[in-house]
């Protein structure tokens, strides 16, 4: 009794100390062959859902698509409707809600079917979802369609994607992530431009059905191409014993999430808001959706350079690097933007600095927790990043409650939260390394 009850406080004292621990060794992957086909996989992937996350792309053509169809809706169909704005800004919030909260319950699906019988499902769901949407007559039909079954479709694609890729890189895995998260940039550049003129004349019903089969044909890519490096063995182990909660008491990951959480909640209302705002400034749709195309284009370019500066200089310093930069592009330019060109000069700026996170999410959580914790942290991570979503209802109610110049809320809402989000980066990087120029 008393060599039991000895050893337990040695033991507790142990699980606590390894929370502290610095960030651990990780596997060697092989930096190339057949992982570039898994990265044209997971690139097909981010061209259709989320992101990347969370971020986000997690979000990026999701973004850019409900901000352009939400602005056209706005106008047309629900004119007459004060609150429509609103009400439809909470379609692409269940969409995100739906894409990281479903994230663990993918992640158990995956241990206990395999990797492509959730992609399939994941790849039906999103096609499925787009297709009803063309039928839309009211709000909450959208709620239905394009928020909750695509939004649970893209997790089951999303999700699985950004754990398998990072096996197969080691070195090069910031590049690699880079080019699977730019993805989304390359969606979000085109999406607009096929939007705005299928609105136009075809209508909105037609719109969603093109844009369904284009996800069909990337996701069936991702299902041929998508696999992992050691196939693991199916687990018939119940929820809780396949996702390892415990990752959550390692201090220096659960302050990434923390920082990552703080700064998504900036990220989504100028992808959100920025066609409507242009709108207001009484440019045409023409121009709000190239701002949106342009900000793509650059969030494409954004995260490659994330990529390479991760590896070069460290995946923490990358990421605090470019949230700063997304930072000083809301408060010194977004803020003083009232006409096409200041507002485009914003779109090049926080479209370069915000995807950062998209890129550095698997590789950071990687070198925090390790390659065998990496599925369950990075499930872990999307789900709480879940919450950031409601940044653009809780800004719109800002909004909506001062009387001050119209989307000034919107604009310093965005950036008091990159800012918040870049301090405790720079507070976990001293955490691991007190060196200012060490490559963490």
């Amino acid at each position: 009794m008393s060599d039991v009850s000895a050893s337990t406080p040695s033991e507790k004292d142990a699980e606590k100390a390894s929370a502290q621990l610095p960030p651990v060794t990780e596997e060697d992957g092989p930096d190339g062959g057949y992982g570039w086909f898994v990265v044209l996989g997971a690139f097909a992937v981010q061209i259709t859902s989320f992101g990347v996350v969370q971020v986000a792309q997690l979000m990026d053509p999701l973004n850019s698509f409900i901000g352009v169809m939400q602005d056209y809706y706005h106008q047309n169909l629900f004119a007459d409707n004060p609150k429509a704005l609103v009400d439809l800004s909470f379609v692409g919030t269940l969409a995100l809600v739906f894409i990281n909260g479903s994230s663990p319950v993918v992640q158990y699906f995956v241990a206990r079917f395999g990797l492509r019988p959730v992609m399939i499902v994941g790849t039906l769901f999103i096609t499925l979802a787009l297709e009803m949407a063309g039928f839309a007559s009211q709000i909450w039909h959208l709620y239905i369609t394009q928020g909750i079954l695509f939004g649970v479709g893209a997790s089951c694609m999303y999700g699985t994607v950004m754990s398998v890729t990072p096996q197969w890189f080691t070195k090069h895995r910031g590049v690699a992530l880079g080019i699977v998260a730019s993805g989304s940039g390359i969606g979000g550049l085109v999406v607009p431009f096929i939007v705005t003129p299928l609105n136009s004349s075809l209508g909105p019903g037609w719109t969603y059905r093109i844009l369904g089969f284009i996800c069909l044909f990337c996701d069936i890519i991702a299902c041929i191409c998508v696999k992992e490096r050691v196939v693991r063995k199916k687990e018939k182990k119940p929820f809780f014993k396949i996702i390892d909660f415990g990752v959550l008491r390692n201090a220096n990951f659960l302050l990434f999430i923390i920082a990552s959480d703080i700064s998504l909640l900036g990220y989504f209302v100028p992808f959100f808001f920025l066609p409507a705002y242009a709108t207001y400034l009484g440019l045409s749709d023409a121009q709000g959706s190239s701002l949106i195309a342009v900000c793509s284009a650059m969030n494409f370019v954004g995260r490659l350079a994330a990529g390479v500066l991760a590896d070069r200089a460290g995946r923490i310093n990358s990421n605090i690097t470019f949230t700063l930069l997304t930072t000083i592009s809301c408060f010194f330019i977004w803020t003083f933007a009232f006409d096409y060109n200041s507002l485009m000069g914003f779109a090049v700026v926080f479209g370069f600095g915000c995807g950062s996170y998209v890129t550095l999410m698997s590789p950071i959580s990687a070198s925090l927790l390790g390659m065998e914790k990496l599925a369950s942290g990075l499930s872990l991570l999307m789900f709480l990043n879940m919450f950031p979503v409601f940044g653009t209802n809780i800004s719109s109610a800002i909004e909506a409650g001062v009387s001050s110049q119209p989307f000034l809320s919107y604009k310093l809402f965005s950036g008091v939260a990159w800012l918040l989000g870049t301090l405790l980066l720079v507070i976990l990087k001293i955490k691991i390394n007190r060196n200012p120029f060490a490559k963490v």
